[in-house]
C-alpha cells in the first residue's frame, strides 16, 4: 500500500527521457520565440515551458534551478529597458517622463544620456528584452529537464569531441545553481537568514569555489577513464581531417555571406554553403573514427522521444508560417501604438508545445527523497546542524 509521501500511481512506468529529445523540444520552442515580439504570444510560450518543466522535471539537483532562469530573464528585461531609457528613450511622441540630460562632447555626436523617455521606446525595449528572456528560459528548461552527463553519453562517436566540449559548457549553469542552493541551505541551517553583511565572502566565493572543484573532479574522472584516447592515426589522415574541417568552415562562412548579400554571385551563396556543410560533415566523420569508446546501456529512443521532438518541431514550423502569413500580428506596431492581438494560428502552435507534459513518461524519483516530513523535522535538523558546527 503506498504511503502518504508516494507519488500518484500512473499507468506508465517512470523512466528518464532521452536528453536529446528535451534539447530538440527546447530549441523548437526557442525558435518559435524568435519569430515574434508579441508579448502575449511570448507570455504564452513562457507559460507552456513552465508547465512542461513543472510536470516532467525530476528530483535531481540541477532540476531545481528553473526559478534561477526566471530571475535571470527578469534581469535581462530590466537591463534592456533601463539602458533604453538612459541612452535612447525618445523614440516616439508619447512622453512618459524626462530624465536629467548629461551633455556630451562633440566627439560623442549621436549619443544621448538622459532626456525625454517615450512610451514607444520603452515598449520596444520591453518587447526585445522579453523575446531574449523567453529564449533564455527555453534553453534553461532543457538544462533543467535533461541530464548533462547522459547527454554526453548519447553523443555519437563522430561528434564526441565537439559534443563533450558543448556538454561541459552547458553543465556550468546547472552546477552553479546546485552549488548556490547548497550554500544558501547551509546558511539557513546556521541561522544566517537575513544577514546581508559579507555576502560576497559567505555566498559568492563558496559557490564559485564549489563549481571549480566540481569541474576539476569532472576533468580527473574523464582522465582516469581514458578520455581523449584516440586510435592509431597517421599524419596524413590528421592533415586530411584538418583540411576538411577548415574547408567546411570557410565554405559555410562564404555561403552564408552570399545568401545574406544579394550583390554577390549566385554561385557564392547556396552552392558554396552546401559544399561547406558536406566538407565539414566529412571532417567530423573522419575525426570520429579516431575515437575509440563504448557505451554501457545506451538510452533508448522510443515513441515518447519522437512525440516530444515533433511537438517542438511543429511549434517552430507553425510559428514560422504564421509570421509569413501575418507578420503584423506577431510584431505589434509601435508607431502608431496598438494593443497586441493573439493570432489563432500562433496560439495553437504554442499550445502544441505543451504536449510533452502528456507524451513524455513520468520521471524517475529517488525513493529516499520521498518521505513524510513532520512539522518539527526541519527545525530539529537545523538545530543538529548548528550544534555540529
Amino acid at each position: 500500500m503506498p504511503g502518504r509521501g508516494d507519488p500518484r500511481p500512473t499507468g506508465r512506468l517512470p523512466r528518464d527521457l532521452h536528453p536529446g529529445a528535451w534539447w530538440l523540444w527546447a530549441l523548437g520552442m526557442g525558435a518559435a520565440a524568435t519569430r515574434t515580439t508579441n508579448p502575449l504570444v511570448l507570455g504564452l510560450i513562457l507559460a507552456v515551458v513552465a508547465f512542461v518543466v513543472t510536470s516532467r522535471r525530476s528530483d535531481a539537483p540541477w532540476a531545481k534551478g528553473f526559478g534561477a532562469y526566471l530571475v535571470l530573464a527578469l534581469v535581462v528585461i530590466t537591463v534592456r529597458v533601463g539602458f533604453r531609457m538612459v541612452l535612447d528613450g525618445q523614440h516616439g511622441t508619447h512622453i512618459l517622463f524626462t530624465l536629467p540630460e548629461i551633455p556630451l562632447p562633440d566627439a560623442a555626436a549621436g549619443i544621448r544620456l538622459g532626456g525625454p523617455v517615450a512610451a514607444e521606446g520603452v515598449l520596444a525595449a520591453f518587447y526585445d528584452g522579453l523575446r531574449l528572456a523567453t529564449l533564455l528560459v527555453c534553453v534553461g528548461s532543457a538544462n533543467v529537464l535533461a541530464n548533462p552527463k547522459r547527454l554526453l553519453k548519447s553523443v555519437p562517436s563522430a561528434l564526441y569531441e565537439v559534443g563533450a566540449a558543448i556538454t561541459v559548457a552547458l553543465s556550468v549553469a546547472p552546477q552553479l545553481i546546485e552549488s548556490g542552493r547548497r550554500v544558501m541551505r547551509a546558511r539557513r541551517l546556521r541561522g544566517d537568514v537575513g544577514r546581508r553583511t559579507r555576502w560576497f565572502q559567505q555566498v559568492a566565493i563558496p559557490v564559485m569555489t564549489d563549481a571549480l572543484d566540481r569541474s576539476l573532479q569532472l576533468a580527473a574522472a574523464m582522465d582516469s577513464r581514458g578520455y581523449g584516447r584516440t586510435g592509431d592515426a597517421s599524419r596524413g589522415s590528421r592533415r586530411l581531417t584538418a583540411v576538411l574541417v577548415l574547408g567546411g568552415l570557410a565554405g559555410v562562412c562564404v555561403g552564408t555571406y552570399g545568401l545574406l548579400d544579394a550583390s554577390t554571385p549566385e554561385a557564392m551563396g547556396a552552392p558554396m554553403l552546401v559544399v561547406g556543410v558536406l566538407l565539414g560533415a566529412g571532417g567530423v566523420v573522419a575525426s570520429g573514427r579516431t575515437v575509440r569508446r563504448t557505451t554501457y546501456r545506451p538510452d533508448p529512443w522510443r515513441a515518447a522521444e519522437w512525440g516530444v521532438v515533433l511537438s517542438g518541431l511543429v511549434t517552430a514550423t507553425a510559428m514560422t508560417v504564421a509570421a509569413n502569413l501575418d507578420a503584423s500580428a506577431l510584431h505589434p506596431s509601435l508607431q502608431p501604438l496598438e494593443w497586441p492581438q493573439l493570432p489563432p494560428l500562433a496560439v495553437v502552435a504554442v499550445l502544441v508545445g505543451a504536449l510533452p507534459a502528456v507524451v513524455a513518461p513520468p520521471p524517475r524519483r529517488d525513493p529516499s527523497a520521498i518521505a513524510v516530513v513532520r512539522p518539527g523535522d526541519a527545525t530539529d535538523a537545523a538545530d543538529r546542524e548548528v550544534a555540529v558546527r
